[in-house]
């Protein structure tokens, strides 16, 4: 899910969706209006589920898409691998999930995890 704002109310610490993809606001800076247009802002930014970092420059009267981001809460169920099975809390759904470098999990511990444009990932403390 995701809703439409303009480019001025965003704020660092955010979230955008570039290249359709969800987006954590690292740095933003806005120029002032000048002889031949509107002010500027430039957005730097790196993906929630694919760490990579991409920017865009858009007019800060411009509409642009905000992801709603979700935190939510599951059980692991199992573990096998890299990929651990879990159980949402609320909804009681399973599903699998990789599990991120270095972090150690084990069946029955409770976790949470960022949902965001029908993707899911293990949240990172």
């Amino acid at each position: 899910m995701k809703q439409q704002t303009e480019v001025r109310q965003l704020r660092e610490g955010g979230y955008v969706i570039i290249d359709d993809e969800p987006c954590e606001i690292v740095s933003m800076s806005v120029s002032k209006p000048g002889k031949h247009g509107a002010a500027k802002a430039r957005i730097d930014a790196i993906g929630i589920f694919d760490g990579q970092k991409r920017s865009i420059v858009q007019p800060v009267t411009a509409k642009i898409y905000v992801p709603i981001v979700e935190r939510k809460r599951a059980q692991v169920i199992s573990i096998v691998g890299n990929v651990a099975q879990l159980m949402d809390l609320t909804t009681y759904e399973t599903f699998e999930l990789t599990i991120p470098e270095g972090m150690e999990l084990e069946p029955g511990k409770e976790i949470v995890y960022i949902e965001s444009l029908g993707k899911r990932k293990i949240a990172e403390k």
